[in-house]
């Protein structure tokens, strides 16, 4: 049975209504921007506001150990395996306001339309709101996918933020379970594949004129914290030639790992997102330095190399200036490929919509690179203004997310026709 996409036009009006309800307060920590870090009470917000509009589109809800919303569509028969829909619901600081919560309210108007319709499919839809994608409140990120793939270290629950709460802390306050994180843990067998629709992050779609596209893969990154130390003293007493001072290392370090990148292959990017000086005081040379380093690359053979190479310049740079230097591997994703039957279905939808086909590689970590330690999985990219993301320029067209909504629809009858096949 062919899905009612006649709708589909309101339905992707409302899920950028929604999204952009979600970016103020309460959903927000702060006046005037997006700011919704896990385990806030802007997160409890926001999962609240999904909450409703879950059970209003036919679902039952529930959190898990991991406070993971998830709502579910059950199949014709109970307990079925699902296809889960779903992304991330928590944002970086003053970020925007479609990077996560649009896959999610995408999905919860697809299911709502096939609800009205009164269609139930081989298998249920589960719709999850993920609550720590972006890594803004604790050192790592993607805690929450990674509870219910079953690949969470315990020891990711002992990270703290900068406030010192520990993530098993924030979780226990908002009513979370960290003494039984394994019980969010999905099988295998229960579990048909994972689908995300996300803004592209990029500028590919919108340069060639193209709605949606399809995802091949997700490219793979680490995550490490550099910390020079050298010696703290006066700023105007203590001679140049005499100072030990981790500043102008770690700025030598941060040009090494642009000089680096720069020269590299296969989509290699480097970025230092966070930066301290200790003690932080303006008439004091610093102690210490900290800095972060994300890189990326679309093999792990050629981040992996690239690490290395950085990782053995900074000693050698601190060295030079008689330094210390340690570099802290804080989290490592593989490149996740996309599963080959999925992204066809996905062309198949968009070839009936009468949309050309574009493949193309995500940059960004998500979600669905987790997700595949547990099943299929498919991306979905939706065009935003300028290729512009984690920023209060974030743009979508209502046009595009009701085509995406439209897609969702006719990948799950492809996929409804393949399972009854």
């Amino acid at each position: 049975m062919e899905a009612d996409v006649t709708g589909g036009f309101e339905i992707g009006a409302r899920a950028k209504t929604r999204c952009d309800a979600l970016g103020a307060p309460p959903y927000s920590e702060a006046e005037g921007q997006l700011t919704r870090r896990f385990l806030t009470a802007a997160h409890g917000a926001a999962l609240d506001a999904l909450t409703r509009w879950m059970l209003e589109a036919g679902m039952s809800v529930r959190r898990d150990a991991a406070a993971n919303l998830i709502g579910r569509y059950e199949g014709e028969t109970p307990g079925a395996k699902a296809l889960i829909i779903g992304s991330h619901i928590d944002s970086v600081r003053n970020g925007g306001r479609y990077d996560g919560p649009l896959g999610i309210v995408l999905g919860v108007d697809v299911v709502e339309a096939l609800s009205r319709a009164g269609r139930r499919l081989p298998f249920a839809i589960e719709v999850v709101a993920f609550g720590d994608e972006e890594g803004s409140r604790f050192p790592a990120s993607m805690s929450c996918s990674r509870a219910i793939a079953g690949t969470l270290d315990a020891s990711a629950l002992d990270m703290k933020d900068a406030e010192g709460v520990s993530v098993a802390e924030a979780l226990a306050a908002f009513g979370g379970d960290p003494a039984n994180i394994a019980s969010a843990a999905r099988k295998r067998e229960d579990v048909l594949a994972f689908l995300e629709a996300h803004i592209e992050q990029g500028p590919v779609l919108e340069a060639e004129g193209l709605a949606l596209g399809v995802v091949t893969a997700i490219a793979a990154q680490k995550r490490l914290m550099v910390r020079i130390e050298g010696t703290a003293g006066h700023a105007g007493t203590t001679p140049m030639n005499l100072r030990k001072d981790p500043g102008p290392a770690a700025a030598e370090a941060m040009l090494t790992l642009e000089r680096i990148c720069r020269a590299g292959t296969d989509g290699l990017v480097g970025t230092v997102g966070r930066m301290t000086a200790l003690p932080g005081a303006f008439n004091v040379i610093p102690g210490a330095v900290e800095f972060s380093m994300d890189i990326r690359a679309e093999t792990s053979a050629t981040r992996d190399e690239a690490v290395l190479t950085i990782g053995a310049e900074i000693h050698a740079i601190a060295a030079k200036r008689g330094l210390s230097a340690t570099v802290t591997l804080m989290q490592a994703l593989a490149e996740s490929p996309c599963d080959p039957s999925l992204m066809n279905l996905l062309e198949q939808a968009l070839r009936d919509l009468d949309l050309p086909l574009r493949r193309l590689p995500s940059g960004a970590g998500h979600d669905a690179m987790v997700m595949a330690d547990l099943c299929p999985t498919a991306m979905l990219f939706i065009r935003c203004e300028g290729g512009i993301s984690h920023n209060p320029a974030e743009a979508v067209t209502e046009a595009d997310c009701a085509l995406a909504a439209q897609a969702m629809l006719h990948f799950i009858d492809k996929l409804e026709r393949r399972e009854r096949a």
